[in-house]
């Protein structure tokens, strides 16, 4: 909301130095933010001119100048070229002198031009900043005005007023207006504060038809509560705009269009009520409010044709629908030049269904703006006898007696509240009188009964429905100076859960091992959902959206793959091919439908009840934290005598193993298949006998599809499987310093046996003296029968408490080939 500041002080008692500063910082301390601010950024001399001479001279290039002889209360009159042709001897011209800089900033200098030294400028209202308009020069004349000859343009015009600008929240709508905002400077300040309402003569006017017929209202409230009309006859609709009419609303962001339509503008910023003017002679009988009948039309002020939706409120007259309530008018009835009795509707219409419709429509406005807010609805009368009071002294019109007032406003409910209650919410200490005069200063009516306070909230506050609204508004108004600043303590020996410890450790280890952290979306469409199905390798339903941001992309991800598949090929396609990349994220697992049931959630304003919120909540779909991580093109790129290493399975299964480490657990590795990983490439990812996440590579289809290059290893991991399996207790081997004996084991076994399996029994051969063993090769080709393989381990042996022998170490090691013989039929290598 832009508040020009002439403006502002004509409600509240602004201070003879105030400043654009100076109000930005009362309104923020009563809870608005600070946007901008908004001047003219012009400065003179701009003065008064009349042309004495123009003389029109041709040019080569086809263009007519005209050099002008100009008086602007000097001696001597200065020559001036002028491109334009709107303008004649003795017209009055807005002329800016060498020295004065104009919006842009655009310096005026005495410079040669077209033959000529011309000695400034005659401006356009667009020069200027008054508006768009640059058909022509700015003629005094076309503002009915008649002013001395070398007086200050840029007073006379209301250039040298600057506007604030300010965020209003959705629930405080009534600040969408002077009224308002001269309010709030009012409690920040303590200036006295002018209601505009009170400087409008009372006027009334009946005879005029206006029904409200709505069958669909929502949320129990029917469209209209309140409208009104007016009608002021003998109007002149092509009089010009004031010139501080065109400044005031220019500082507000809207452009003058033609006297009718900027006083009902002016008026809605002036007082925060919506206006509409009608043609009275294009209106057929009266006007109602209704729903929109199926298949219904309406061409709007726009002129564009639209189809109206069952759920749209429209008003309308005898031959069908001229507005989109609460929105746009309709052309049919639109004020034209030749408009000369003109009706004036001011009304009330349901937030919800404004706000619908304006999105519907897509036409936002400055009235949807409003209405979809809250508009009070005991200032519509007030508006309307506004407008007719400024369409009679601007447009030479006459006010009718014909007209209506449709008041039918539930009265605001009581709002209880104890007089310490602000005190008890806030922490802060507030005196009686404080939090009764507050609220009174607010508008409310405020009944006291003890330490009881019955409070009636005044009708522009739609907002106040409770004693936590009340106590926010103590707080505001008597200032948020008072709260002190308090930094909670943590109470001893809390801190992070233990997932969210691991969730960090994991965070950190696989970014310090390379890997890239990236955010992406969790949505999915449904063919990407299939041939992505998850740890679980079933698939099954996703969870399906019902208000998508995109359609082709309804459903909530089971796995953090696709993601990172799209992230790789983005930067794929844009060079980057050798990319480690991770992401910590949740994904989405549907509950079944005899765990959902049936929750019936209470209409309103009413609190469901914790059992109902309980059942709402186990209803919601199971959100575990994953892991996910892809690999793809080169490990160590190509170097001088070195070759590039790409990555593959094996880095998947490193980046597992990171995981496993930095959540403190102890992985197993088993080969299995999954539907998104080549065949023989695909582990799974065990922690004890429970599977927590899988690794491989990917079908080479599926990355074909996403123009990635053949080979990319994932892994994915299911974190909070992970943190359930960390023990309580961990075991801390100690230091060990006698010397380690090694060996290297060689087996040969068949092909169909897994390399894991193999190793799981040479450990359990070895014994306790067997400190560490790794799988280090895995040989087929000569040497090595068809149909088996030969895995080469290396395994370290230790004791604690003496250096072991080598026949010690060949003991341990027999037992390992003894152990994989017997389950697997393994014997030594040649």
């Amino acid at each position: 909301m832009r508040v020009p500041l002439r403006w502002l002080g004509e409600s509240v008692d602004l201070p003879e130095d105030a400043t654009l500063e100076h109000v930005h910082a009362a309104l923020v301390s009563v809870g608005f933010e600070e946007e901008a601010v908004h001047t003219y950024d012009l400065t003179g001399p701009v003065v008064v001119g009349r042309v004495l001479e123009r003389v029109p001279e041709p040019q080569k290039n086809g263009k007519t100048i005209n050099w002008c002889q100009v008086d602007v209360g000097e001696a001597e009159p200065r020559g001036i070229v002028c491109g334009a042709h709107n303008f004649d001897v003795g017209d009055l011209v807005v002329v800016t002198l060498p020295g004065a800089v104009l919006p842009g900033p655009f310096p005026i200098a005495a410079r040669k031009t077209y033959g000529y030294v011309s000695d400034g400028m005659i401006a356009s209202a667009r020069e200027l900043g008054l508006g768009d308009e640059h058909d022509g020069i700015l003629r005094f004349a076309d503002l009915g005005m008649e002013p001395t000859v070398g007086q200050d343009a840029i007073a006379l015009l209301g250039l040298d007023d600057a506007a604030v600008e300010i965020n209003v929240t959705p629930d405080r709508g009534y600040a969408l207006s002077m009224r308002g905002v001269a309010r709030e400077y009012a409690h920040a300040t303590g200036a006295s504060f002018h209601d505009p309402v009170e400087r409008v003569a009372p006027r009334s006017g009946d005879g005029f038809s206006v029904t409200v017929d709505d069958q669909a209202p929502i949320r129990g409230r029917v469209g209209s509560s309140t409208f009104v009309t007016r009608v002021v006859r003998g109007i002149d609709a092509s009089r010009p705009t004031p010139a501080w009419m065109v400044s005031r609303l220019s500082l507000v962001g809207v452009r003058s269009i033609s006297l009718p339509v900027d006083i009902t503008n002016y008026v809605m910023f002036e007082l925060g009520q919506p206006l509409h003017g009608y043609d009275l002679a294009t209106v057929r009988g009266g006007l109602g409010v209704r729903r929109a009948a199926p298949g219904e039309t309406l061409t709007t002020l726009d002129d564009v044709t639209r189809k109206l939706h069952p759920e749209d409120l429209v008003i309308t007259d005898d031959d069908g629908p001229v507005g989109l309530a609460g929105v746009m008018g309709g052309a049919r009835t639109e004020i034209s030049p030749s408009t000369s009795d003109v009706l004036i509707e001011a009304a009330d219409f349901d937030q919800v269904s404004i706000a619908r419709t304006a999105r519907r429509h897509k036409l936002p406005s400055e009235a949807s703006r409003r209405f979809e807010r809250g508009v009070d609805p005991l200032v519509a009368e007030a508006a309307a006898n506004r407008a007719v009071e400024l369409l009679v002294e601007l447009a030479d019109g006459t006010a009718d007696t014909l007209g209506s007032t449709l008041v039918d406003t539930t009265p605001r409910p009581v709002v209880t509240m104890r007089l310490s209650r602000p005190s008890e919410l806030i922490g802060v200490e507030y005196s009686d009188a404080e939090v009764i005069d507050t609220l009174r200063a607010l508008g409310a009516s405020v009944d006291v009964d003890g330490e009881q306070l019955a409070v009636t909230p005044p009708t522009w506050r739609p907002d106040l429905t409770d004693d936590t609204t009340l106590v926010e508004e103590v707080a505001r108004i008597v200032g948020y100076d008072r709260i002190p600043s308090v930094l909670p303590v943590a109470p001893p020996g809390r801190g992070l859960t233990a997932h969210q410890r691991a969730l960090r450790r994991v965070a950190a280890a696989l970014a310090a091992d390379g890997l890239t952290e990236v955010v992406t979306a969790p949505f999915v469409s449904a063919a990407t959902a299939a041939a992505y199905p998850g740890i679980d390798a079933e698939g099954g339903p996703s969870v399906v959206l019902a208000n998508a941001l995109d359609s082709a992309q309804d459903l909530l991800r089971r796995s953090g793959l696709p993601a990172l598949v799209e992230v790789a090929r983005r930067n794929v396609s844009r060079g980057l091919v050798d990319l480690a990349v991770y992401e910590t994220s949740r994904v989405f697992l549907p509950v079944s439908d005899a765990e959902l049931g049936t929750t019936e959630v209470p209409v309103g304003a009413e609190h469901p009840g914790t059992e109902t919120l309980l059942a709402l909540d186990a209803a919601l779909p199971a959100q575990p934290f994953h892991v996910s991580a892809l690999l793809t093109g080169n490990r160590l790129v190509k170097q001088p005598g070195v070759l590039p290493q790409p990555f593959g399975i094996a880095d998947a299964l490193d980046v597992a193993r990171t995981v496993a480490w930095a959540a403190g657990v102890d992985l197993t590795v088993a080969q299995t298949t999954h539907p998104s990983l080549h065949p023989g490439r695909a582990a799974s990812l065990l922690v004890g006998d429970t599977v927590v996440g899988i690794a491989g590579e990917l079908l080479p289809e599926l990355t074909a599809a996403a123009d990635l290059p053949r080979v990319v290893a994932v892994v994915e991991i299911d974190l909070d499987a992970v943190v359930a399996a960390v023990p309580d207790a961990v075991h801390v081997a100690p230091i060990v310093s006698y010397p380690a004996a090694t060996q290297d084991l060689s087996l040969v076994v068949d092909v169909g046996v897994p390399a894991g399996d193999v190793l799981d029994e040479v450990r359990a051969g070895a014994g306790e003296l067997l400190e560490y063993a790794r799988l280090v090769d895995d040989y087929r080709g000569s040497g090595v029968d068809e149909g088996q393989k030969s895995l080469t381990f290396a395994l370290r042996f230790r004791a604690t408490d003496r250096t072991l022998t080598a026949a010690e170490a060949s003991v341990a090691r027999d037992g390992a080939v003894r152990r994989a013989g017997e389950r697997f039929g393994a014997t030594l290598r040649d």
